[in-house]
Formats: C-alpha cells, sequence, structure tokens
C-alpha cells in the first residue's frame, strides 16, 4: 500500500491539522516507510511458530512474573479523611450536579 499526497492531506483536513506543503511531503515519506516496514512483516512465513506471552520466553523456560500477595496494607481512613468533606453520605463524598 503506498500513499500519495493528497492522501496525506485529505488526512490532515479530516484530522483537523494544518500542514503545509512541505510537512506533507514529510509525513508522506513518513507513513510509506511505516506502509514499507508492515508489508515486510507481512512477508515473514510465520506457519508452525508458537505465539509468546512474553518475548523473553523464546530465550527462557518458564518464565513467571513475580506476583506480590494480595493483602491490605494500609489502615482504613476513610471516616478521617471524609471528616474534612463537605458532604457525605453512607461513605460516599456527594458533590453538586453540574449536569442537567
Amino acid at each position: 500500500m503506498s500513499l500519495d499526497l493528497t492522501d496525506v492531506k485529505r488526512l490532515a483536513r479530516l484530522a483537523q491539522l494544518d500542514l503545509n506543503d512541505e510537512q506533507a511531503g514529510k509525513t508522506l515519506d513518513k507513513l510509506n516507510g511505516i506502509f514499507a516496514l508492515v508489508e515486510q512483516m507481512r512477508a515473514v512465513d510465520t506457519t508452525g511458530v508458537e505465539p509468546l506471552s512474553h518475548p523473553i520466553a523464546a530465550y527462557q523456560d518458564n518464565i513467571a512474573l513475580p506476583l506480590r500477595e494480595d493483602r491490605v496494607t494500609e489502615a482504613d481512613r476513610r471516616d478521617e479523611y471524609q471528616q474534612v468533606a463537605p458532604a457525605v453520605q453512607d461513605g460516599l463524598y456527594l458533590v453538586p450536579k453540574v449536569i442537567e
């Protein structure tokens, strides 16, 4: 896939970008470079290649992410925090209605 200058200008207009001709030309080169890279990646035969859950898994077996223990580490201070709030009901902060 390849773009031309009219495509870039149309995309810029849709994105509400104000590009001059020089900027549009540079953007065209960059976008076509990205599309060329995607085409190269599509050309690679990946049949028989298993997907990896993590890139390191290609080199190291039994990769496990360290998980922390799921436990409470801080004291419950909700009542203390809500004492300074202007309006609280049933443990929730009340705020003024801003949308009619």
